[in-house]
């Protein structure tokens, strides 16, 4: 199964690793120092130009990918069990 993220984004819901408030999470350093190493990187996508909301962290194989959502992760968590998801 697959979970929408907003606009032309998809993916897989076992790849799925957390859902975050960015507004809650930005609050801490370590999220905040994350979020950069994460860009640095080059693991960060912004699903959309809009004010982000959430941001969901994927694996697969070793590698992580971060992406910033327009949408909210109430939002994305209905998405989530609408699809199967486990929280």
């Amino acid at each position: 199964m697959y979970l929408h993220l907003g606009q032309n984004t998809i993916v897989r819901d076992r790849e799925v690793i957390g859902i975050f408030d960015l507004d809650i999470t930005s609050q801490s350093i370590r999220t905040r120092r994350y979020l950069s190493a994460a860009e640095r990187a080059g693991e960060v996508t912004a699903v959309s130009e809009e004010l982000p909301k959430s941001f969901v962290v994927t694996g697969r194989r070793g590698r992580q990918r971060v992406y910033i959502s327009q949408l909210s992760t109430a939002t994305l968590l209905r998405r989530s069990e609408n699809r199967g998801l486990d929280g």
